[in-house]
């Protein structure tokens, strides 16, 4: 088996926590039942999704800030927050908030582009503002200035009883160097590199360059050419941090029922990986099912992963509570030390 240039050095895992419309609270304490066990497991990381209007969590601001009282050790990130949902300045002093409350364990994630399904949603989201609105680059560095202390505004000091602050209060010194941006494409990771940020990639990449290139596009590489781009605009080069995200589900300690329902949950996704999908052009890889043993082989053998010493692996939407205990088990118990990861416990 070839060896990666770079061993992994942190293990992480990525959530969803889907909840039934009935009963919410058993989905957001089972996710936060997850994130303890990952604790104990001795991951280094532990993030969630983001979804609006669905049923995952909206806000995993709050339920990290949650988390941050039922462990102590494990890193607590978003991938990725839309900030199209988002005023930076209140963003920036939840962020703040929760990092101060987790000791300074949050790795907060986002990205930009205009709110999912936008036009059916601005009413109730920006009901005086919505063709004003930008979606783009700046708003990301509006959150990296004030998540960095610089000023909101040009007042501070007293005014009768009460103080004012000219920056977000509070504030957390470290912060700044713990924001990631979730990218996808050429551009994203080089702005990404650019302001200093560290950067996510996920099992989705844009296909981008001429339409009729002979053969399928490889994921590996486009995803490779992402990581070289961020890191040679990025001021720590070759050192600038990456966190890759693909789809993992071991099958180790499955039982025959789990692994058949993992086995067809690929086989129904796979299709979408053969070729771009819709106008954007976008690419899935394929999701890795199997033992970690053969898990581990791929991975080796994937050109992205072998630039990496960070993953969060993605866990699949719609599995079980009691799946994911199996999964992350493996993950921890299994692929992590064949990948020459050891547990931080």
């Amino acid at each position: 088996m070839p060896s990666t240039s770079r061993p992994l050095r942190k293990l992480g895992f990525l959530t969803i926590g889907l909840f039934d419309e009935a009963d919410p609270r058993r989905g957001h304490e089972s996710t936060l039942e997850i994130i303890e066990l990952g604790e104990q497991l001795g991951f280094d990381s532990a993030w969630l999704r983001h979804r609006h209007l669905q049923y995952g969590i909206s806000s995993p601001v709050a339920v990290l800030a949650a988390a941050s009282q039922r462990t102590s050790r494990i890193e607590l990130g978003t991938a990725v927050i839309p900030l199209g949902w988002e005023n930076p300045l209140r963003l920036a002093e939840d962020l703040a908030t929760v990092d101060l409350l987790s000791g300074g364990r949050l790795n907060p994630g986002v990205s930009v582009g205009p709110p999912m399904h936008y036009d059916r949603v601005k009413e109730a989201l920006y009901p005086d503002t919505a063709d004003a609105e930008d979606f783009g680059y700046e708003r990301v560095r509006r959150l990296l200035d004030l998540v960095r202390g610089e000023p909101a505004t040009d007042f501070s000091g007293a005014e009768g009883f009460e103080l004012f602050s000219d920056r977000v209060q509070p504030h957390s010194p470290g912060l700044g160097g713990r924001m990631w941006y979730g990218g996808g494409s050429l551009s994203s990771a080089r702005w990404a590199g650019e302001h200093g940020m560290n950067f996510l990639t996920s099992s989705v990449v844009k296909a981008e360059g001429p339409e009729d290139t002979a053969g399928a596009p490889d994921f590996a590489q486009i995803q490779l050419s992402h990581i070289r781009a961020f890191r040679s605009r990025h001021p720590d080069g070759a050192n600038a941090r990456v966190s890759q995200g693909l789809v993992v589900i071991p099958t180790d300690s499955a039982t025959p029922k789990q692994r058949a329902k993992y086995e067809e949950y690929v086989a129904e996704r796979t299709p979408r990986t053969t070729s771009p999908q819709g106008p954007a052009r976008l690419l899935f890889a394929p999701d890795l099912v199997g033992s970690s043993e053969e898990i581990a082989e791929r991975l080796h053998a994937h050109a992205a992963f072998r630039e990496v010493d960070e993953v969060a692996f993605a866990l699949p939407f719609t599995f079980e509570h009691e799946d994911y205990v199996q999964i992350l088990t493996d993950l921890a118990d299994r692929l992590g030390p064949a990948l020459g990861w050891r547990p931080g416990r």
